[in-house]
């Protein structure tokens, strides 16, 4: 990748917020996915976050497996897994507009249910239909394999079974190590994870190490609802440069 100095400390930061994300406040998710979808081509920017998100899942799984709760994994992965296959089946269908369009409107309709679940509260699974597990787990397998972008929906299932934070952390880690594996062979088969994307992988690597230790280590220490409002706040914006282009509006420059 021929980034400028401003794009690789803008990478560096984003990978810092993927393993940040992985131990700490999952709504960051949101805002390197985008970070990265504004560094590269849409579609080539969802490859290159996947390994780093395997990567953050191996530590998020090192440090918590043990709280998983894995009832919540067996019934959801089925239906998320049917899901990779329909986003896979899409991705190599679409152009990079429609794929700028569709990260960035997916991640805003993530956002509006990430509010509305807290406005509204989370409910438990008795006060949900059969149809609760099975919609939560196609949307997420399909956000997860075209924008990387499942973790709100995630979070809306597992506030909704009210379970303690560390059992919540616990269940979430082993999920989504089992699903980005589950995703690898698709995004290779696709081409876009490879030799080039790897090697930047490589690279990123330390600091999504770096991000993971400090989100484990500071997430006792910080006000949750706080740096969620902030993460959410900067996702929307990011998100509607990217459908925008607002940038290339505000500064004369074309769109990556």
């Amino acid at each position: 990748m021929n980034f400028t100095p401003w794009e690789w400390g803008v990478a560096v930061l984003a990978a810092l917020l993927v393993g940040f994300s992985k131990t700490g406040v999952s709504g960051l998710g949101m805002l390197f996915v985008v970070m990265f979808a504004r560094l590269m081509p849409a579609k080539q920017a969802t490859g290159v976050v996947l390994p780093l998100l395997c990567f953050g899942d191996i530590i998020a799984v090192a440090a918590y497996r043990q709280h998983a709760k894995w009832r919540h994994v067996a019934r959801l992965f089925p239906w998320t897994a049917a899901g990779v296959v329909i986003g896979w089946l899409a991705m190599d269908r679409i152009d990079e507009r429609q794929a700028r369009w569709m990260i960035g409107g997916i991640v805003l309709a993530l956002v509006g249910v990430h509010l509305f679940r807290r406005w509204r509260g989370g409910g438990h699974e008795s006060e949900h239909g059969a149809w609760f597990a099975p919609t939560i787990g196609v949307l997420a397998g399909f956000t997860t394999l075209v924008a990387n972008a499942a973790g709100p929906l995630m979070a809306v299932y597992l506030l909704a079974m009210r379970l303690p934070k560390m059992e919540y952390v616990g269940t979430a880690a082993v999920f989504f190590f089992l699903l980005n594996l589950f995703k690898v062979p698709f995004m290779v088969n696709l081409g876009l994870i490879n030799g080039s994307s790897f090697m930047l992988n490589l690279a990123l690597a330390p600091a999504v190490l770096v991000g993971a230790l400090a989100g484990r280590k500071l997430l006792p220490k910080i006000n949750q609802r706080v740096f969620e409002n902030l993460a959410l706040t900067l996702a929307v914006v990011a998100s509607i440069d990217l459908v925008f282009k607002l940038s290339s509006l505000l500064f004369g420059k074309s769109g990556s």
